[in-house]
């Protein structure tokens, strides 16, 4: 992993883009990383297209700004493509994760010309089979834990599993649904 990772987080209000982008901040904190989550605020609302950040270093983390020059770049809504340049400032040495169900060849029109590595995942089809609902951020957060390498899987799963047992102890049901959307996304944009 380079000095410091930046990721970018594009999805709509609603979807979890924040709520992963600060899960991932907290579980590689967890993990004894440095880290930053954040959100950039507007006049976001339901549907609104929203963005989020992380830094995520071994070593101190001196700037706060929002990141223009990401390393990987994670969509949450496909539908963003059309209306976000989500491919701005991204490294080509790095990666877009997009949610669809479709190939990375089939989206790829949509991405101004980027010639990086595209990685899709139908996150919206995993929430659903594992959670019987759409929650596309737990799927895209395993995807960018296992495309970026940020942190070793076995850390990952155990810190997640401390996160949703803390957060839903009153509903077991719910940590493995969690739990299997994540171990399943992983394994897809693992492969990818």
């Amino acid at each position: 992993m380079k000095e410091t990772l930046e990721i970018r987080w594009h999805g709509r209000g609603g979807q979890g883009a924040k709520t992963a982008a600060l899960l991932l901040a907290d579980v590689a904190f967890m993990t004894g990383k440095n880290v930053q989550g954040f959100p950039e605020y507007g006049p976001e609302r339901m549907g609104a297209p929203i963005t989020a950040f992380n830094r995520i270093s071994e070593n101190p983390i001196r700037v706060h700004s929002n990141i223009y020059e990401p390393d990987y770049v994670a969509v949450v809504d496909e539908t963003l493509l059309k209306s976000v340049h989500v491919t701005d400032g991204l490294s080509k040495d790095g990666a877009i994760i997009i949610n669809t169900p479709k190939r990375a060849d089939e989206v790829r029109g949509d991405l101004a010309g980027y010639e990086g590595r595209v990685i899709t995942i139908d996150a919206r089809g995993i929430s659903e089979e594992t959670l019987g609902k759409n929650f596309p951020n737990t799927p895209m957060l395993a995807a960018v834990v296992a495309v970026t390498g940020v942190m070793k899987k076995d850390d990952f799963f155990k810190q997640m599993e401390d996160s949703f047992a803390h957060k839903f102890a009153k509903k077991p049901q719910v940590i493995e649904g969690n739990m299997k959307a994540l171990k399943m996304a992983y394994m897809v944009a693992q492969k990818a």
